[in-house]
Order: structure tokens, then sequence, then C-alpha cells
């Protein structure tokens, strides 16, 4: 079974471009993939379209082949960035070819289901109003009355990291952001109560200094927090485990992680209470189950990173559903109005869950007439786009 092109398509989302693939095989097979990353998606989707050429001709059953094949000769490019979005890509449209080529669920072909549901944690469910604490308590309860037990987002975005902004305060915040932050944190918690998890993002911009401060001060408010993301960047992880040591507040990183070669030294350093990389930029649904696997012999947790389009959504819970060490999977709540439009089935997303499909493969198809409706911008825009 020979791969015979790959097709990009750069797509419109709520937040930033998706990147979908379709493979295409002379059996008539074809399968969709995502390398969703941002900023900087016209990059991905060139490297999706150089590797989808690098692979034509090769046999689409042999997929950790094809994967080593390309991070081997590929490696002068690094071991991050737009090369392994698409190799993640490649990969899941691969385990799609595969899962309708041999009449199973790709889940079943990873070795069959722990659980057939995936619970969920709601990311993106902020985005309306002015980002006041009123604002955020209105929007979580929404949340929580569509049977979520989880949520994230980052207090701190509206404070002082606008995309683009002035780095002149170097990851710190004047008492004034601080107590902005805590009264949206407490106003959340007092929303939802204490059965409903809140993870912290900071999306690695606060200095050590302040990170730490402001997980003290969070831990002052008594809420049920699920961790605090990314005290520090991944590039730093002596820091992230100091970090951890002083803090009570569980700590989450991986999405900066971009394969099990990476994901390795954070283990080592005990830097981390959960690991959460992301399958559209650590080499697909092959590189995550390793990572999981690899997360595993530590005891902890895994939870992928998913604020991306419906493919990354839909391989991660069929990876999710196959690994013992499963936490929870991000997701999008607010998204483009007519994401369940360009899917052959809605997303079945119920009560804060995937229910897994039993369909071949990934158990969706793409209308690839929909995504031609909604295509991605190609300039970054000028506006000052908030983290989530």
């Amino acid at each position: 079974m020979k791969i015979t092109r790959a097709t990009t398509f750069l797509v419109e989302g709520i937040k930033y471009n998706w990147t979908l693939v379709k493979i295409e095989t002379d059996a008539g097979i074809h399968g969709w993939g995502e390398a969703t990353n941002w900023p900087g998606s016209p990059m991905v989707e060139a490297a999706c379209q150089h590797v989808g050429k690098f692979v034509t001709g090769l046999d689409a059953r042999k997929i950790d082949f094809i994967w080593t094949k390309i991070y081997r000769d590929m490696s002068w490019l690094g071991q991050a960035g737009p090369l392994l979005s698409a190799i993640s890509a490649i990969d899941i449209a691969l385990w799609d070819i595969k899962g309708k080529a041999l009449g199973a669920p790709v889940y079943e072909l990873l070795g069959g289901a722990y659980r057939n549901r995936i619970q969920l944690y709601a990311n993106y469910w902020f985005i309306d109003g002015d980002h006041t604490p009123e604002d955020y308590a209105r929007q979580a309860k929404e949340v929580v009355a569509q049977g979520f037990t989880a949520l994230k987002f980052d207090p701190f975005a509206h404070v002082n990291y606008w995309y683009g902004a002035d780095l002149a305060a170097n990851g710190s915040l004047t008492e004034q952001q601080k107590q902005l932050s805590l009264k949206v944190v407490d106003a959340v918690a007092k929303a939802v109560g204490p059965e409903v998890a809140i993870a912290i993002e900071t999306h690695a911009f606060l200095n050590g200094a302040t990170a730490v401060e402001m997980a003290h001060r969070l831990a002052d408010l008594k809420f049920n927090c699920q961790w605090y993301e990314e005290p520090a960047l991944p590039e730093f992880p002596d820091a992230i485990a100091d970090i951890r040591r002083q803090i009570s507040l569980p700590v989450c990183v991986g999405e900066r992680l971009h394969s099990r070669f990476m994901l390795r030294t954070v283990l080592e350093k005990q830097a981390a209470d959960f690991v959460m990389p992301d399958i559209t930029r650590c080499g697909g649904i092959s590189e995550m189950r390793k990572m999981a696997n690899l997360a595993e012999t530590y005891n902890i947790p895994f939870a992928p990173h998913n604020p991306n389009g419906p493919i990354s959504t839909i391989a991660s819970a069929h990876t999710m559903a196959t690994i013992p060490n499963f936490f929870r999977q991000e997701f999008m709540l607010k998204d483009v109005p007519w994401r369940d439009e360009c899917l052959s089935h809605p997303l079945p997303i119920k009560e804060g869950f995937f229910e897994l499909p039993d369909r071949p493969g990934l158990g969706f198809d793409i209308d690839e007439a929909v995504l031609a409706k909604h295509p991605g911008l190609r300039e970054q825009p000028t506006d000052r786009a908030f983290y989530v």
C-alpha cells in the first residue's frame, strides 16, 4: 500500500489556524492527520508539504519505520518545531489508514481500550465578556452545567503578557496585577465549588520568583487546584524542579516537549507531577504513546495538551484509551461553529467525556468543501491575541 499524495489544509480556527493533512494511497484508502501549532502555522504547513513529498512512495503500513526515517533523515532540523508537527500529522494519518484497511478502530490496533469514555477538562471557555472576575465566574458556571468537572485558564494572561507585548517587565507583576489575578481565580473557584478542579496556566511567562510567589498566594485561596502549569520553560528543567520543591501546588509541564527524548530529562529531574504533551507537536500517536509509557515508569499521570482542531481531539482520545496512566484530556469548549460541520460525525462529547467510536481508523472523515469555505490566515494578525 504505497503513499501517493499528501495534501495540506490551513484552516481558520477559533484561536489559531488548524493545519490538517490528508494522506492518500494506491489502495484507495486515505487518512487524516493534524499538525496544528502556533504561532507560525504557515511554516508548519510548509513542513507538512515537504515531509509529505518525502514519504510519497513509501509503504503506508510501515508506520514506525516511516516515523524513524523522517526523524533521523531530517535530524539536522532539530528535535522540535515544524518538523515534529509534520511528523505528527503524517503519523496520525497513517494510523487512520491502517485502521481503515484492517477494519478496526485505532485504539484496537494500539492494544485495546482501558476505557471507552475519555474524561475531558475544559479550556477556552472564558472568551466572552470583558475578562473581569464576574465574567469569568459566570462562564465557569456554564462549564459545570455542561458536565465538566475540571477547567483551565491563565489568570495572568489579561494582566501582563499579551502576544507581542513589551517584555521589559521580565515576567514580573505589579501588586495590582497580582491582586486582579487572585480575584479572578477566587471568583471562579467560588462559582464552581470545591468538587470542580481548576488548572492554573502560566505559559512559562512568569519569572522564577514571581512563579513561586503566586503559587503560594494561590494556595492560600484553598481551592481545588488540578495543577500549576509551566512555571518555567522546558529549557530549564532544573528550575522547574526547584520551583516544584518550593510550592504546594502540583506542577504540570509538557506542551513544549516534542518527543520522548525531551521528556526524559524532565522526568529524571523529578520536575513534574503531571505531563501534558501535544499530539500535534510531539510526533503523533506513535510518539505520544511512547511518552506515556515513559511517564508510567516514573508513576506520572498523563494529560494531553489539546487546544487544536478536531483530528487532534480524536487522535488523542484514541491514544488515551490505551494507556494505564491517563488522567484527563484538554478540550476546546468554545470553538468555530462549523467544527462538527466539517466532520462526517459530530464530536461525541457528552457530560464532559469523549465517547469512543467503534468505526475503523479514527472513525471520522473530513468534508473538504467545508474546509475550503474557511481558509486560515497566512499573515500574523496584528491584534493582541491572548494565550490559553
